[in-house]
């Protein structure tokens, strides 16, 4: 005995279908928000009033940044036009750019030439947010991606 394939039956698939549908774009939308730190600033307004200022400031140090991440090291070199500059580290997080729940706080030494903190990291792609502050006071803040490739 066949069975007839009626509206019903149609209207079950179409909701079943789409139910399925919008219960897993929730739960990556969820997911999504839930794991993205997102927030650079508190106050974005404030921030914004004394940004050419800042950005005027950081570029007048004319300092040159190199940053080294491996799955064990991390190294920023700083020089400037008069040969090496030992900044005091305000704040550093080395993270993923999109999960927060990665993020550490390197505690860096001075080897005499650059900033070093060992690490362990995996491969992939990490920002480091880093706070300096310059010998004359001056703030320099920047976001430096990096990428830790897979040993082989």
């Amino acid at each position: 005995m066949t069975r007839e394939f009626t509206g019903w039956h149609m209207l079950a698939l179409m909701v079943g279908g789409f139910g399925i549908i919008i219960a897993v774009n929730l739960t990556l939308a969820f997911n999504a928000v839930a794991t993205f730190p997102g927030l650079e600033t508190k106050n974005s307004y404030v921030v914004s009033q004394n940004f050419d200022k800042d950005r005027a400031a950081q570029d007048a140090l004319g300092w040159d940044v190199a940053v080294a991440l491996t799955e064990t090291d991390l190294t920023i070199e700083i020089t400037d036009a008069n040969g090496t500059v030992k900044p005091k580290v305000v704040s550093a997080i080395l993270g993923r750019a999109t999960y927060a729940g990665a993020d550490s706080f390197p505690d860096f030494t001075w080897t005499g030439n650059a900033l070093h903190t060992s690490v362990d990291q995996d491969p992939g792609y990490w920002n480091l947010r880093l706070v300096l502050q310059a010998p004359d006071g001056t703030m320099f803040r920047r976001r430096f991606p990096l990428t830790v490739q897979a040993a082989e």
